[in-house]
């Protein structure tokens, strides 16, 4: 008997040393997936407009993960039920941590999650170029796969953020190329490990000399892994009382009338006036809704930076203000349009080209950094364990950092498509006229990746025979 436990669990162990550090497996929510067709996002087969707010409760100076205190959680969900939001957005979570729970709660209320993967201690530093190439390494990029293991498997996790204002003046410009490394990095790794296609895109500061450059480089060039599957920015330029005009959005909107992905305002809500929340009004009218998706709502909990709809009380407990109350009114007098609203369809959104160099924007390549060769590693065998929120950081690791040198003069233009069997894919774009040379020949991630699954399989069911054997 000791011999057949003692078989059980080692093949119970080669189970687990199988699997440990991939996409963890989760129960089907009630929320379907949202994916991107087009310029619009989509909730099974009806358009999906984001309907949220900002949420990061104790703001970014004592960054916590609120998924993982879950009693707090569920007198939030009540509130944002008040609020009529379908959208959550998360800055900084513990992917060490176990979310099952706060996904459910949420999933149970109508709450997708729009997560943005990098925190302060891991993330790019965008100081100069010789720090970018610096913290652009293994231990940054294994905390970001880390991060999709973890909340990937959730049918509400609505998308990844790459990054958050990395670029907040036209002299970071040049950070441009890693931001869109790291999209191309995470895209590869959910085509590899994940059972389906989640969007990944990029949160931007509204930089008025080059912020449609930058929605324009995010989507350009050959590598569909590369390309954002959204592009998404912080705009506060609607300052109550405005319009439609007086604000300037009818120019945005103009603006971007040929992109071909999916916007939406990943933060607003101008604190300068009294916030009436009529700029809900125009997102949802037939004026925005051929362009924009959307967006978030700044911020739900007060912090010292003057934002917020709840005030927390010495007790921890929320309360709701003024600005809480007209935000929910706001939903409630606008929902979400129906059909497609005058979307693009697949064949109607076209790439554009990249933007020129310029004196707005001077980045003068379109190549990007080499993925580091042990990061490369982890696509194949999963992220391991997570570094969570009490890791060292990646800043200044010293972790191996991409081959390419900072200038970009020998980087890269394609990367494999690492989609594999079971649904996930590294290119939300697969219909893109813009095509790409290099990214739908290689498929040696994916044939590895399985291979590597299989042949783990296959150990465990040789060890599971042994241990009936044992019992015979």
């Amino acid at each position: 008997m000791k011999s057949v436990f003692t078989a059980a669990v080692a093949a119970a162990s080669l189970v687990s040393g199988a699997f440990a550090g991939r996409v963890k497996k989760r129960q089907a929510g009630n929320l379907p997936p949202v994916t991107v067709s087009g310029n619009a996002f989509m909730a099974g087969e009806d358009r999906f407009f984001i309907r949220g707010v900002a949420y990061q409760p104790g703001g970014a100076a004592d960054a916590a993960d609120p998924l993982l205190d879950t009693e707090a959680l569920a007198a939030d969900i009540e509130m944002f039920r008040e609020l009529g939001i379908n959208t959550i957005r998360i800055y900084t979570v513990d992917n060490a941590g176990d979310h099952e729970e706060a996904m459910r709660m949420l999933d149970e209320a109508g709450i997708y999650l729009a997560l943005d993967a990098s925190t302060p201690e891991y993330s790019l530093n965008r100081a100069d170029l010789e720090s970018l190439h610096w913290s652009y390494n293994t231990d940054y990029l294994q905390h970001l796969f880390a991060t999709i293991d973890e909340f990937a498997g959730y049918s509400n996790l609505l998308l990844f953020f790459s990054g958050n204002e990395v670029i907040n003046a036209r002299n970071n410009t040049n950070a441009a190329p890693y931001i869109k490394a790291v999209t191309r990095d995470m895209k590869r790794y959910i085509g590899a490990q994940a059972d389906r296609r989640i969007p990944v895109g990029y949160s931007a500061a509204d930089v008025k000399e080059n912020i449609y450059q930058q929605a324009v480089y995010f989507s350009c060039g050959e590598d569909d892994n590369a390309r954002s599957d959204f592009f998404a920015f912080n705009d506060y330029a609607w300052c109550d009382p405005s319009s439609f005009t007086i604000s300037g959005w009818d120019q945005k909107v103009e603006l971007y009338s040929n992109y071909s992905l999916p916007i939406f305002l990943s933060e607003f809500g101008c604190i300068t006036n009294r916030r009436d929340w009529n700029e809900i009004e125009a997102l949802m009218s037939e004026n925005m809704t051929a362009v924009y998706s959307g967006g978030l709502a700044y911020e739900f909990t007060i912090e010292p930076n003057g934002y917020g709809l709840v005030e927390l009380g010495s007790n921890g407990a929320a309360e709701p203000n003024a600005d809480f109350d007209r935000l929910a009114d706001a939903f409630a007098a606008n929902p979400a349009p129906t059909g497609m609203a005058g979307a693009k369809s697949e064949e109607e959104a076209v790439h554009l080209e990249c933007p020129a160099e310029s004196e707005d924007w001077p980045l003068d390549t379109n190549n990007l950094p080499e993925i580091p060769s042990s990061a490369e590693q982890l696509i194949t065998d999963g992220a391991g364990e997570a570094p969570g929120l009490d890791g060292p950081g990646s800043q200044t690791s010293g972790a191996e950092q991409s081959a390419t040198e900072p200038d970009l003069s020998n980087g890269v233009t394609t990367s494999e498509d690492t989609t594999n069997e079971s649904g996930g894919s590294s290119n939300n774009n697969a219909n893109s006229d813009s095509g790409s040379s290099g990214s739908g020949s290689g498929s040696g991630d994916s044939e590895s990746a399985a291979g590597s699954v299989n042949a783990a399989f296959g150990t465990v069911v040789v060890a599971a025979v042994a241990a009936m054997a044992l019992v015979n």
